[in-house]
């Protein structure tokens, strides 16, 4: 049985070049487990592969949906089971690289079957999220169901509407949903990576401000400006990706483009900061643990 290989870490952190690394060492093919690099139009911006890089192997499940569509955890698992069948029917090794770390629960965890949400309460709480704004509907998530609030930004519209409107539709939080399930992978059909910055996080912070740059450099703002020419809700995810709402501040003239940068630089960080924490919390047993910067033994130790 090939067994599928998981690579997880915070942004920045070398995930894709180790993915190309094993995929050469392996005979792999890479699948994206990044709920942004999914969209297309955002190569730049959401630190896509570039075309050299899927020249070397193959790549599956990037940029792929429109950005006026909402993807969703029950998607990607259904589009990645798929994609790691196909790949171990042809002998080769399904690498799975991303700092989604949702996408890798339900993926070695499952996904669980929630109810859907009562029209009633979901036109109820729509209607607050536009009087009070998001950052209080998750104050009052985070107040009720602590433990899934925790991993929703407080400008995650979507998802903290889905979460408060499970728990009002059902008197269940949705961490207790999400908690009764069955794996999707079997236990021994994979293999896990944490990428964790420890004691070196000051240098992730400076490898992400020079992310930043170099996005900015390579287009970054143009893309953005693409995307704000479609005029779509600005509560869509797409339209919530790192890097899109501040630089739509300074394409409307709320913010300069230095200001601009440095509040990209600060989101990155504190998202970094909530996906090593995912990741300590989440991923334990069946995952192995590497420093960053990645050693290149980690190659070999993993392969």
């Amino acid at each position: 049985m090939t067994r599928a290989l998981l690579i997880m870490g915070p942004t920045a952190s070398g995930k894709s070049a180790l993915a190309l690394a094993l995929a050469a060492r392996l005979d792999g093919e890479i699948v994206n487990a990044d709920s942004m690099q999914v969209y297309a139009g955002l190569r730049v911006l959401t630190a896509r592969p570039g075309a050299e890089d899927e020249a070397r192997a193959p790549h599956h499940m990037y940029g792929h949906v429109d950005p006026a569509e909402r993807y969703s955890v029950g998607r990607w698992l259904t589009e990645a089971l798929a994609a790691i069948a196909d790949i171990s029917a042809r002998g080769r090794t399904p690498i799975l690289v991303g700092g989604t770390g949702l996408y890798f629960t339900a993926l070695t965890r499952g996904l669980a079957e929630i109810p859907a949400v009562d029209p009633e309460v979901a036109n109820d709480l729509a209607q607050r999220l536009q009087r009070d704004g998001s950052p209080a509907l998750h104050a009052d998530l985070a107040s009720r169901d602590p433990a899934t609030a925790a991993r929703i930004q407080p400008a995650d519209a979507q998802r903290i509407l889905r979460a408060l409107g499970v728990l009002e539709t059902t008197g269940a939080p949705l961490s207790s949903w999400q908690a009764d399930t069955k794996p999707a992978l079997a236990p021994g059909g994979w293999r896990g990576l944490v990428i964790d910055p420890g004691a070196n996080r000051a240098a992730l912070r400076e490898a992400i401000a020079r992310r930043a740059d170099a996005m900015l450099g390579a287009g970054a703002l143009e893309e953005v400006r693409t995307l704000a020419a479609r005029n779509l809700p600005r509560d869509l995810p797409a339209m919530n990706a790192l890097g899109v709402p501040q630089l739509l501040e300074h394409l409307e003239g709320r913010a300069d483009l230095a200001s601009a940068r440095d509040a990209l630089v600060t989101q990155t960080g504190q998202y970094a900061k909530r996906q090593e924490t995912w990741a300590r919390n989440q991923f334990r047993e069946g995952w192995a643990r590497a420093p960053y910067p990645v050693p290149p033994s980690t190659v070999a130790e993993f392969g």
